[in-house]
């Protein structure tokens, strides 16, 4: 039966396989960014509700760990279901919380879904090796066992989808989780434990836990039970996360921060270009890591580029994302909105025109214009800091060699794009970048089938594709001796 968004937006934790409510009563408010209004509380927990989750984890681990890859693929099936069948009201919570248009999260809830099957045909999947012996009378083997109970920190601009790519492969792995989503987008993170649940998950397998940040990151990062942490969120907290993480030498994957540059070259089709422009940055308000923060664009086309970009971002509508034909949605809170004014006041400081935008909305609340800037120049806050808002700086280059040195000069290395009608070129390009994720004449490149993930300080480890699965993993050496042979 098809349920309304409201089965799922739990007031409570999940540990253990029971609803529970924080030791101190105390509890955070949940508020719609498009009205501003509160809609809900959830638990605020802290470091004793997240110990007795990692032991709820650790106690489910051996029996999980020890079914087949078949049959722990079989209830990841069932998930997957549900979640399609309950697209909708999963999406309709989803920007609820988060703002983001409907059509974009029930995206959003599909990718979920898609993660979840992925890996439940992946686990079956994981092969071990027979080496070849460099003794007569022993055997090498090389088995893949799950690494334990993990940790997951997600965040609140994409608090489902990026929850499905970490919860799924330590699930199809046999490793059992705790989850720590986002304050402010907590409750699609608990529909998971509502989901994992009726999916038929045994108790323990799955625990989420909602509260203090601080206090449930340092019990995750200094509880010896914690054998992984999975982390998406800005470069200095995953930084901190490392370094506590360290004390018990965790494993760690880290999808951190970005500072994508969008390359236009004279020859690349700018109409394309404009379209890959409009998904690239402007998708959830220019909330994502892999968004756009730079234009650079060769001087033959700059100036007709800028033309289109603007009259591209004249027919988007902002609106509650409730609302039909709504594009762009409201950012999601007041300090994200100062971010973005802070960052247009640096920049026309320093000679940068504002062509499009460049003001809070006439709706009020967080919504703001999406925005262009000409004559962006390096000297400006944006070349280096990630925007998180819907605001286009366009820089001009002359050479080719001047646009990859350009792209490159961030500490940075998440996603990258760039238009070229040229195939020699394009491969010039492609292996100059040092980014981990590329999009050659395309602005929307994620998917569940290729492996995510930055270089440089944008993080450790990928997420997705088949290499998704690998450090929910140990790898383990046997060597067989006293064979007779």
């Amino acid at each position: 039966m098809l349920k309304k968004f409201s089965h799922f937006q739990r007031e409570a934790n999940l540990i253990g396989g029971k609803w529970v409510q924080a030791d101190s009563g105390q509890t955070l408010d949940v508020v719609n960014p498009a009205t501003g209004v509160k809609f809900g509380v959830v638990p605020k927990s802290g470091r004793a509700e997240t110990r007795r989750a990692i032991a709820a984890a650790q106690e489910a681990f051996p029996a999980w760990a020890k079914r087949s890859a078949l049959e722990r693929s079989k209830p990841l099936r069932k998930l997957h279901d549900a979640i399609m069948d309950n697209q909708e009201a999963l999406a309709e919570l989803l920007t609820l919380e988060q703002g983001k248009p409907l059509a974009e999260s029930r995206g959003e809830v599909g990718m979920s879904a898609a993660y979840v099957l992925w890996f439940a045909e992946e686990g079956r999947r994981v092969y071990g090796d027979i080496v070849p012996s460099p003794w007569a009378d022993r055997r090498i083997l090389v088995t893949k066992e799950p690494v334990g109970v993990i940790a997951a920190i997600t965040p609140w601009n994409f608090p489902s989808s990026m929850l499905a790519r970490k919860l799924a492969p330590a699930l199809a792995a046999g490793c059992t989780a705790v989850v720590k989503p986002a304050s402010q987008t907590p409750y699609s993170g608990l529909a998971w434990g509502v989901l994992a649940e009726e999916a038929g998950f045994p108790a323990g397998v799955v625990n989420i836990v909602t509260g203090s940040a601080a206090e449930i990151g340092d019990e995750i990062c200094a509880n010896p039970l914690v054998k992984k942490i999975t982390f998406t969120g800005s470069t200095e907290v995953g930084k901190v996360l490392i370094q506590k993480a360290s004390v018990t030498v965790k494993k760690v994957s880290m999808e951190l921060g970005g500072n994508a540059p969008f390359i236009v070259f004279d020859d690349a089709d700018v109409d394309r270009a404009v379209d890959g422009a409009i998904v690239a940055k402007y998708r959830n308000s220019g909330q994502t890591c892999v968004c756009t923060n730079r234009f650079l664009v060769q001087s033959g086309v700059y100036d007709k580029f800028v033309e289109k970009l603007v009259a591209a971002t004249a027919s988007l509508k902002v609106g509650n994302g409730m609302e039909d034909g709504v594009k762009q949605g409201p950012l999601i809170d007041e300090g994200a909105v100062c971010k973005v004014e802070e960052l247009i006041a640096d920049a026309t400081s320093k000679g940068g025109k504002v062509v499009a935008g460049g003001a809070r909305h006439v709706l009020g609340g967080t919504f703001f214009q999406p925005t262009v800037i000409a004559g962006a120049k390096s000297d400006m806050r944006f070349s280096t800091e990630e925007i998180f808002g819907p605001v286009s700086p366009v820089f001009s280059f002359d050479t080719e060699d001047e646009a990859i040195a350009m792209a490159n000069a961030t500490e940075y290395g998440l996603a990258c794009y760039f238009y070229t009608g040229d195939l020699g070129r394009a491969f010039r390009v492609m292996e100059g970048l040092k980014y981990g994720l590329i999009g050659v004449n395309e602005g929307l490149i994620t998917t569940v089938e290729a492996p995510f993930g930055g270089l440089k300080e944008s993080g450790l480890g990928k997420e997705g594709g088949r290499e998704g699965i690998l450090d929910y993993l140990d790898g383990k050496y046997v060597c067989i001796g006293g064979l007779g042979l």
